[in-house]
């Protein structure tokens, strides 16, 4: 049974730093779009970057660029998601998506498999 997991997640000061993993069981990364998602209380779920299965390359979305990167490790089927810079906002879920063998999409809908999520805030 394919499963995600995510950890990492909690409490930060403006300008500090988050790792977040996602965990992926039965899963072959190199086959598999992973995507990172942020939800505001109350919100849709936003996408703040995709990792291409063509060139490895990473998308970043929105204010994230510049300050936000993404690493993998695929012999342990772990995907990261480096937070660096981290702006003030209210508590969120963060949350990583795979879809194998798919297209980077910015839909949350066009993922298959989700993770369970993990609280992130930034505040002083």
């Amino acid at each position: 049974q394919l499963r995600l997991v995510e950890s990492g997640g909690g409490l930060v000061q403006p300008g500090g730093s988050l790792v977040l993993s996602c965990s992926a069981s039965n899963l072959r990364l190199q086959d598999t779009i992973i995507s990172w998602f942020r939800q505001a209380p109350g919100k849709g779920r936003e996408v703040v970057a995709c990792t291409r299965i063509t060139d490895g390359r990473t998308d970043y979305y929105g204010s994230v660029k510049g300050r936000f990167a993404t690493s993998r490790d695929n012999a342990q089927s772990m995907a990261y998601l480096h937070m660096n810079n981290l702006k003030p906002e209210g508590p969120a879920g963060h949350y990583c998506a795979a879809e194998v063998y798919g297209s980077c999409s910015e839909s949350s809908e066009e993922y298959e498999f989700w993770g369970q999520g993990t609280q992130g805030t930034v505040s002083s």
